[in-house]
């Protein structure tokens, strides 16, 4: 097993509270690549796959203004390329390296586009590219990525069948995955979907799920996966292991401090607006009293 002790122990500590940039997740990926062996490359390309997947689905609909991601994979021609290369049916090359569940949901998508009695918007495309996303992902040989995928799938199912319930929504139609547990939270009718003990999180997961400030329950999210990274890291101090913890963390402080910029952009704005109202206000009185 590779150690990665030059590279570990050159990274500055991170948290969700940092409000400084520091390294972004692009700039890891091109600084840890060529660091990396063959095998667990191969790994960490399992997590950089979600930008292609956002990627995609803006390519196939052909969103106005799109902006691609560069985090992802594939390179926006190649993305192109093997879209071009799938509507027409042919053999991607394998030097592409196209994982089989982007194959396959390329390949549904524009066989559902052809057939007239299956409108777009009678399937969820996001919904199903997870669904063969987490499905393969979770089948990753890198037993550390594999248990992550799964975690993160249970948390997004057992939050999405917790709300469905509190707000009468059919849940079928919103579970993702076709694992054991995705169909027990599926069909089960009991409180704690019947779960039991086979989920070492759903106690915390469903009084997580009961918060009404959506910006603090995503937050309380978080530090769930953060403390979960925790644990599975524990003796794992220069393994692929914390590598790929170090990268997960960091995708999600540079998520939030997107988020915490644009909150803050939005009050400025508020507060300029306000300031000029309350200015045109003062302005209309002065002039009134001076007539």
């Amino acid at each position: 097993m590779s150690k990665y002790y030059y590279l570990i122990s050159g990274l500055p500590a991170i948290s969700l509270e940092d409000t400084k940039p520091g390294y972004s997740v692009a700039g890891f990926k091109a600084e840890i690549d060529p660091m990396l062996t063959v095998w667990d490359r191969r790994a960490v390309r399992w997590f950089f796959l979600k930008f292609d997947n956002q990627n995609l689905l803006a390519y196939l609909r052909n969103v106005p203004g799109r902006v691609f991601d560069e985090r992802g994979v594939f390179a926006e021609d190649t993305l192109a390329e093997i879209c071009g290369l799938m509507k027409s049916e042919d053999h991607v090359p394998r030097q592409a390296s196209v994982p089989a569940y982007f194959e396959k949901f390329i390949r549904e998508y524009y066989a559902r586009l052809e057939d007239l009695s299956a409108p777009e918007h009678s399937v969820l495309w996001e919904d199903r590219l997870s669904s063969l996303y987490y499905g393969e992902a979770m089948k990753c040989r890198q037993k550390f990525m594999s248990s992550w995928f799964e975690m993160n799938l249970n948390v997004t199912n057992l939050m999405t069948a917790i709300n469905c319930r509190n707000h009468g929504f059919d849940r079928e139609e919103f579970i993702v995955g076709d694992s054991g547990m995705a169909e027990q939270i599926r069909s089960s009718n009991a409180r704690d979907f019947n779960i039991g003990n086979s989920f070492d999180y759903l106690t915390e997961v469903m009084q997580i799920a009961e918060e009404k400030d959506l910006r603090l329950r995503e937050r309380r999210i978080d530090m769930l996966r953060w403390n979960w990274l925790d644990e599975h890291t524990t003796l794992k101090f220069f393994d692929i292991e914390s590598v790929i913890a170090y990268l997960l963390r960091l995708e999600m402080k540079e998520r939030w401090l997107t988020l915490d910029r644009v909150a803050g952009e939005k009050t400025f704005r508020k507060l300029v607006h306000t300031m000029k109202s309350e200015s045109s206000e003062a302005l209309e009185k002065f002039k009134e009293n001076n007539k």
